[in-house]
């Protein structure tokens, strides 16, 4: 159970860094990096089993921090929407210098 554990969570961390590392998509990659806080949640909790409840305790965290990154990133993506009128990354530059 451990193994196969491991191997999804290792699968969809995998697809969320491929998702970040091709789509351009703003809100795609939010959704990649989402789904790569969820395969780390995933195997602290498979890895509890062995371990000890500790890594159950993490996921609260991890939880806690993708729930703020939620909030801040959801309203950064909009206000760039209503600013440029597109989420597409290569067509706004507002954080480069």
């Amino acid at each position: 159970m451990l193994t196969e554990s491991l191997i999804l969570s290792g699968i969809l961390f995998a697809v969320g860094v491929a998702g970040v590392l091709i789509r351009r998509n703003a809100i795609i990659l939010f959704m990649c990096v989402e789904l790569m806080l969820n395969a780390v949640n995933l195997s602290f909790v498979a890895l509890s089993q062995e371990v000890g409840i500790e890594g159950q305790v993490f996921v609260f965290f991890v939880m806690t921090v993708a729930a703020a990154e939620a909030a801040v990133g959801l309203a950064i993506i909009i206000s760039i929407f209503r600013l440029m009128e597109t989420v597409d990354t290569k067509d706004f530059n507002l954080l480069r210098w």
